[in-house]
């Protein structure tokens, strides 16, 4: 299993930007499809985007796209998520989470064993 930290969170004002870090231990980690997950008080954790294991395709939930960008740096074990343009409604606890050998467009929760601890962001009016 690939242990994950987060790193990145914090408070800004819409229409600002954040880029979150997660870096990773191991030697899994350059084969893992990661993702990023957030999660709102009251709400089910939702899928954000995810990102193959080279970093060569990208997907996202219609919510975040053309807003956030998903890379990842294999050499330095982290993926970040770029989130600009950023709205009220996109505050949450985000997670990022590997998918150990797994392949394609991953979009549940199940899809993926190992998960960071969270960071908050949280964007004020």
């Amino acid at each position: 299993q690939v242990q994950l930290v987060e790193s990145g969170g914090g408070v800004v004002q819409a229409g600002g930007s954040l880029r979150l870090s997660c870096a990773g231990s191991g030697r899994t980690f350059s084969i893992s499809t990661m993702g990023w997950f957030r999660q709102a008080p009251g709400e089910e954790r939702e899928f954000v985007g995810g990102i193959s294991w080279r970093g060569d395709s990208s997907y996202y939930v219609d919510s975040v796209k053309g807003r956030f960008t998903i890379s990842r740096d294999n050499d330095k074990n982290t993926v970040y998520l770029q989130m600009n343009s950023l709205k009220p409604e996109d505050t949450a606890v985000y997670y990022c989470a590997a998918a150990l050998l797994r392949t394609g467009v991953l979009t549940r929760r199940q899809d993926y064993a190992s998960w960071g601890q969270g960071t908050q962001v949280t964007v004020s009016s």
